[in-house]
């Protein structure tokens, strides 16, 4: 699933900054609309980061996850995962635990970067609505 949206924000971010610099061109664009151009780039490059750098990395993750709970017999509940308690005894599930919760956390966090200056662009958007 998160290929798709990380895909799909990421054409909408292109499109939106394609359409913004056109509209404003950089030579006479104000210090504000240079700043909302930054804002929809950084924001298609956040993307372009969880995409080809992150999912590749929690998705090979999870496939050799999933083959050590296979070999352990665990995953497959409903439920409540055995996969913390079979972690305390098997060190390479835990190193594997670890290290995907590293990687989801900075993918989390970039999607939020991306989420935050979206929200900024947002915000002047609205400022350039007149009732």
């Amino acid at each position: 699933m998160f290929p798709a949206y990380f895909s799909m924000v990421g054409v909408c971010c292109a499109v939106s900054a394609a359409a913004f610099g056109y509209m404003h061109p950089w030579k006479s664009a104000t210090t504000t609309e240079k700043y909302q151009l930054g804002f929809l780039v950084s924001a298609f490059a956040f993307n372009l980061i969880n995409l080809f750098v992150f999912t590749p990395m929690t998705i090979e993750m999870m496939k050799h996850r999933h083959k050590v709970e296979r070999e352990e017999n665990i995953g497959n509940e409903i439920g409540g995962s055995k996969n913390q308690e079979v972690a305390k005894k098997n060190p390479k599930l835990a190193a594997m635990n670890k290290k995907f919760g590293m990687i989801h956390g900075l993918s989390s966090l970039i999607n939020l970067m991306s989420f935050g200056v979206l929200a900024m662009h947002t915000w002047y958007l609205a400022g350039k609505l007149s009732l």
